[in-house]
């Protein structure tokens, strides 16, 4: 049997398989490489930036360490959360530094195999289609992959 240690330690996973951190924004599954997750914390208060985009929520307090959260439904062009849903953050590491996303479910470590591998299809928009590094068939299901450098750069995104 696994334990939660074998799942985050890439060397425990079989030869060719990629270990996925999942959560869901507005029905999407998506997934980033666990290597990437800080941390899974639930809903934080945030601290508004003026001028900031529109996708930039706020800011965290996470231990001292100041954090930028990115409102994943905004990022992508996808409906406002519900007021009664509270967001989750995952806190993912990036080149320039920390950032939190905000989605709407934490999923679970899903390990997945180079031919289940896809192009992103055609059917997303082009500007949501430049996040995602491709999805991954699961069992009735797509897992888009997010590529959290391109997700975290909100340069030019403006208002």
């Amino acid at each position: 049997m696994r334990t939660m240690t074998d799942v985050l330690d890439p060397a425990a996973a079989p030869a060719g398989v990629r270990q996925l951190a999942t959560f869901v924004v507005d029905g999407l599954l998506c997934g980033v490489d666990v290597l990437t997750v800080q941390e899974v914390i639930r809903h934080q208060t945030m601290t508004p930036v003026p001028c900031a985009p529109r996708v930039v929520e706020g800011l965290i307090n996470l231990r001292g360490q100041i954090v930028t959260a990115i409102d994943m439904r905004r990022r992508l062009g996808l409906p406002e959360r519900p007021d009664a849903l509270l967001s989750m953050n995952v806190v993912v590491r990036t080149a320039e530094g920390v950032v939190s996303l905000l989605v709407d479910e934490i999923g679970d470590v899903v390990e997945v195999k180079p031919d289940w591998f896809e192009v992103t299809p055609d059917t997303i928009g082009a500007t949501v289609r430049t996040v995602f590094d491709g999805v991954y068939k699961l069992s009735g299901r797509l897992l888009f992959i997010v590529d959290v450098e391109r997700i975290a750069s909100v340069e030019g995104l403006g208002d």
